[in-house]
Protein backbone atom coordinates (compact mmCIF):
# COMPACT_ATOMS: atom_id res chain seq x y z
CA UNK A 1 0.00 0.00 0.00
CA UNK A 2 1.11 3.48 -0.33
CA UNK A 3 -0.52 6.48 0.96
CA UNK A 4 0.50 9.96 -0.20
CA UNK A 5 0.38 13.51 2.08
CA UNK A 6 0.85 16.94 1.71
CA UNK A 7 -1.06 18.26 -1.64
CA UNK A 8 -3.21 21.09 -0.51
CA UNK A 9 -4.22 24.58 -1.71
CA UNK A 10 -1.46 26.80 -2.48
CA UNK A 11 -0.49 30.37 -4.57
CA UNK A 12 1.52 30.85 -7.36
CA UNK A 13 5.41 30.93 -6.18
CA UNK A 14 4.85 29.42 -3.33
CA UNK A 15 6.28 25.28 -2.58
CA UNK A 16 4.70 22.24 -1.10
CA UNK A 17 5.83 18.80 -0.14
CA UNK A 18 4.48 15.51 -0.92
CA UNK A 19 5.06 12.57 0.61
CA UNK A 20 4.60 8.72 -0.02
CA UNK A 21 4.58 6.02 2.66
CA UNK A 22 5.01 2.71 1.91
CA UNK A 23 3.29 -0.42 4.24
CA UNK A 24 4.50 -3.95 4.21
CA UNK A 25 6.99 -3.58 1.83
CA UNK A 26 10.67 -1.52 0.80
CA UNK A 27 11.05 0.92 -1.46
CA UNK A 28 14.72 0.24 -1.45
CA UNK A 29 14.68 -1.97 -4.54
CA UNK A 30 12.77 -0.06 -6.73
CA UNK A 31 12.51 2.91 -8.87
CA UNK A 32 9.57 4.82 -6.98
CA UNK A 33 8.22 8.29 -8.82
CA UNK A 34 5.46 10.78 -8.86
CA UNK A 35 3.25 11.43 -11.54
CA UNK A 36 0.14 14.07 -11.84
CA UNK A 37 -3.26 14.09 -13.36
CA UNK A 38 -5.21 17.13 -14.29
CA UNK A 39 -8.27 17.50 -15.12
CA UNK A 40 -9.02 16.22 -18.63
CA UNK A 41 -5.57 15.70 -19.46
CA UNK A 42 -3.20 12.69 -19.50
CA UNK A 43 -0.97 11.51 -16.74
CA UNK A 44 2.11 12.63 -16.43
CA UNK A 45 5.13 11.20 -14.97
CA UNK A 46 7.04 14.17 -13.41
CA UNK A 47 9.81 13.15 -11.09
CA UNK A 48 11.28 9.49 -10.70
CA UNK A 49 14.65 8.50 -8.15
CA UNK A 50 16.20 5.09 -9.03
CA UNK A 51 17.17 2.45 -6.70
CA UNK A 52 20.55 3.26 -6.68
CA UNK A 53 19.82 7.17 -5.72
CA UNK A 54 19.42 8.62 -9.69
CA UNK A 55 16.75 11.18 -10.36
CA UNK A 56 14.84 12.17 -13.36
CA UNK A 57 12.48 15.01 -14.31
CA UNK A 58 10.32 15.88 -17.08
CA UNK A 59 11.05 19.18 -18.87
CA UNK A 60 8.11 21.68 -17.44
CA UNK A 61 9.51 21.13 -13.76
CA UNK A 62 13.43 20.75 -14.07
CA UNK A 63 14.93 22.81 -11.18
CA UNK A 64 11.36 23.76 -9.68
CA UNK A 65 11.07 19.91 -7.93
CA UNK A 66 13.22 17.67 -6.10
CA UNK A 67 12.27 14.20 -5.72
CA UNK A 68 13.98 12.31 -3.08
CA UNK A 69 13.54 9.17 -0.49
CA UNK A 70 14.18 8.01 2.82
CA UNK A 71 14.54 4.03 2.61
CA UNK A 72 14.25 3.91 6.33
CA UNK A 73 11.00 5.78 6.38
CA UNK A 74 10.29 3.90 3.62
CA UNK A 75 9.06 7.22 2.16
CA UNK A 76 9.25 9.20 -0.91
CA UNK A 77 9.09 12.95 -1.27
CA UNK A 78 8.61 15.57 -3.83
CA UNK A 79 9.89 19.24 -2.86
CA UNK A 80 7.54 21.61 -5.19
CA UNK A 81 9.19 25.11 -5.72
CA UNK A 82 8.19 27.70 -7.06
CA UNK A 83 4.35 26.51 -8.02
CA UNK A 84 2.48 27.79 -10.79
CA UNK A 85 -1.41 27.35 -11.75
CA UNK A 86 -0.41 24.33 -14.52
CA UNK A 87 0.99 22.17 -11.39
CA UNK A 88 -2.86 21.81 -10.38
CA UNK A 89 -3.57 18.52 -10.27
CA UNK A 90 -3.98 15.52 -8.54
CA UNK A 91 -0.60 13.66 -7.58
CA UNK A 92 0.10 10.03 -7.53
CA UNK A 93 3.23 8.18 -6.25
CA UNK A 94 4.16 4.60 -7.53
CA UNK A 95 6.54 2.02 -8.22
CA UNK A 96 7.49 1.38 -12.10
CA UNK A 97 9.33 -1.53 -13.61
CA UNK A 98 10.82 0.86 -16.64
CA UNK A 99 14.37 0.40 -17.46
CA UNK A 100 15.98 4.13 -16.46
CA UNK A 101 15.67 5.01 -19.96
CA UNK A 102 11.97 4.97 -19.71
CA UNK A 103 10.78 5.87 -16.50
CA UNK A 104 8.98 8.79 -17.02
CA UNK A 105 6.44 6.54 -18.81
CA UNK A 106 3.37 6.09 -16.86
CA UNK A 107 2.86 2.95 -18.17
CA UNK A 108 5.14 0.54 -16.44
CA UNK A 109 3.61 1.73 -13.36
CA UNK A 110 2.31 -0.97 -11.58
CA UNK A 111 1.56 0.22 -8.13
CA UNK A 112 -0.07 3.87 -7.30
CA UNK A 113 -1.71 5.26 -4.21
CA UNK A 114 -5.16 7.49 -3.86
CA UNK A 115 -3.33 10.31 -4.69
CA UNK A 116 -3.02 14.19 -3.12
CA UNK A 117 -4.54 17.24 -5.11
CA UNK A 118 -2.84 20.28 -5.49
CA UNK A 119 -4.17 23.38 -6.47
CA UNK A 120 -2.05 26.51 -7.55
CA UNK A 121 -4.19 29.76 -7.38
CA UNK A 122 -3.03 32.51 -9.89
Amino acid sequence: QLVESGGGLVQTGDSLTLSCTASGWSFRRYTTGWFRQAPGKEREVVAAFGWSGNTKYTDPVKGRFTISRDNAKNTVYLQMNSLKPEDTAVYYCGVTTAVWGRVLEDTYYIYWGQGTPVTVSS
